[in-house]
C-alpha cells in the first residue's frame, strides 16, 4: 500500500468537510496510520475522560473510516463507530449493550443511506460498513461517510444523556 498516496486521499477528503460545522458541533477530525490503516477519525472530546487522550483513552466513542492492505485486497474502505468501554466514562452509569441497542434504534431510520453497513455486532463497534474502494471516486465516498456521520452525531450525545449520574 502506497501509505503517502492514501494519507494525501484521506487528508484531502477531510480538508472538505465543513469546518464550521465540525467546531459548531465540537468534533475533531484527525488522519493519519493506526494499526496499519490509513485512516480518518472523527470524535468529540467529551466522549471521552478529560485527561484521556481521545483517540487513545480506553473509554471512548468515535467514528473511523480507513483502509489497509488486507481491505484493498478485498477493494474496500472500511468504516465504523466503536463504544469502547463505556462503563468507565466518569459522570455516566453506561451499560454497553443498552447504549448501543438504544443508538441502534435511532439508527434505523438512517441505515440506508451508509453502503453496506451492518449493526450485528457487539456492544463495542455500534456499526460497521464497507464501500468498493473506486480510486476515481475514493476522496468523495470517504467525504461522504464522513458527512453522513455528522449528520447522526448528535444520536450519540442524546444516548449518552440517557446515562448521565
Amino acid at each position: 500500500m502506497d501509505i503517502s498516496f492514501y494519507l494525501n486521499l484521506f487528508q484531502k477528503a477531510a480538508d472538505q468537510i465543513d469546518r464550521e460545522l465540525l467546531e459548531e458541533k465540537q468534533i475533531e477530525v484527525w488522519v493519519g496510520i493506526f494499526l496499519d490503516s490509513v485512516c480518518l477519525k472523527l470524535y468529540k472530546k467529551s466522549w471521552t475522560n478529560d485527561t484521556q487522550n481521545p483517540l487513545t483513552a480506553e473509554s471512548r466513542i468515535f467514528f473511523s473510516v480507513w483502509i489497509s492492505d488486507s481491505t484493498l485486497e478485498k477493494g474496500k474502505i472500511k468504516y465504523n463507530i466503536h463504544a469502547l468501554k463505556l462503563r468507565n466514562l466518569k459522570n455516566y452509569s453506561i451499560q454497553s449493550r443498552k447504549f448501543a441497542e438504544i443508538f441502534r434504534e435511532a439508527f434505523k431510520m438512517y441505515e440506508t443511506r451508509w453502503p453496506n453497513v451492518s449493526v450485528n455486532h457487539g456492544p463495542l463497534t455500534l456499526m460497521e460498513g464497507w464501500m468498493n474502494a473506486d480510486f476515481e471516486n475514493v476522496q468523495k465516498d470517504i467525504f461522504e461517510v464522513a458527512n453522513n456521520f455528522m449528520a447522526i452525531e448528535y444520536w450519540i450525545d442524546e444516548t449518552l444523556q440517557q446515562f448521565k449520574k
